[in-house]
């Protein structure tokens, strides 16, 4: 919905810092927190439950595809401080480009693809079926790999060693999708790589499918609609005929072509800024305002 762009509404600025990547944040600071305190305080690995595992999903523990990417490797903070400084500066950015609820969908899409990657190399490679995976890193990339993949000549500093080093979005996306696939088959460290790459393949396919876009509908949301408009069969008598409004065709035709002609503009904004926009271009960012205020 184009209410959910941060560009289509009005705003004081005042609660503008709750944003869902905020909440996302300190729901990781805290997990970590309750993590740490239970094992060092009591000896209590939730990990262990919460985690992610082949043999967790054996004995039926399916939720641990959800609550694993809310777990970090404890009582250090790096691996949470790595996940949460990529989250903070490309979750801001996806969410103002995405609006909400696709970039939360995106976020856990990520986590999901990678978790299922995950556990069907650990089944195909014979590796240890009992080590939890844990992390927000594959959801974290799928953030990353539809960033670069959408924005892919914008330039970035990314540390390397602890150096920055400058780089376009479309290189560091093949170096770390390169290294992910290297890292997988040939594993070198206890990092879930194929969680990684998981949620590369997720964030690439979110934008090749064209689902930024707020005109096309993501699959469940065309199976809602259509449950919506069709609720159960219903016997017509011969004669009677159903009728829309004029109202609510119009209503309905408006919004796809009012998507149309305003995701475009919302997403030149993100990459460009506002003042690259044309007297034409900000004359139908007006319109569609005034539009959405008379809903």
């Amino acid at each position: 919905m184009l209410e959910d762009r941060e560009y289509m509404r009005y705003d004081d600025g005042r609660r503008r810092w709750l944003s869902v990547t905020t909440v996302l944040l300190i729901c990781l600071v805290a997990v970590f927190l309750l993590q740490t305190l239970l094992g060092a305080g009591f000896g209590i690995r939730i990990d262990r439950a919460l985690g992610l595992s082949l043999e967790g999903i054996r004995h039926g523990y399916f939720w641990q595809i959800l609550t694993y990417q809310f777990l970090h490797a404890t009582p250090w903070p790096w691996h949470l401080l790595f996940n949460g400084i990529a989250l903070y500066f490309f979750g801001r950015a996806l969410e103002e480009i995405l609006g909400r609820s696709r970039f939360l969908t995106l976020y856990f899409a990520g986590g999901l693809l990678g978790g299922v990657l995950q556990l069907l190399t650990t089944w195909v490679f014979g590796r240890p079926e009992w080590v939890p995976t844990v992390g927000a890193s594959a959801g974290v990339a799928g953030l990353v790999a539809a960033f670069c993949t959408m924005l892919p000549e914008r330039e970035m500093y990314v540390l390397i060693y602890f150096f920055p080093v400058r780089i376009k979005a479309k290189y560091l996306l093949r170096f770390i999708f390169i290294l992910s696939v290297f890292a997988t088959l040939f594993p070198f460290d206890n990092v879930a790589h194929a969680a990684h790459l998981g949620g590369l393949l997720a964030g690439i396919a979110w934008i090749k499918l064209g689902w930024h876009h707020d005109f096309n509908q993501l699959p469940w949301e065309r199976w809602l609609s259509r449950r919506r408009e069709n609720p159960r069969r219903i016997k017509i008598p011969p004669g009677v005929e159903l009728r829309r409004s004029a109202q609510n065709k119009k209503r309905d035709s408006a919004e796809p072509f009012l998507s149309s002609e305003v995701d475009p503009i919302l997403d030149k904004i993100s990459a460009h800024g506002i003042q690259s926009l044309t007297q034409s271009e900000r004359q139908i960012l007006e319109d569609a305002r005034k539009k959405m205020e008379r809903k």
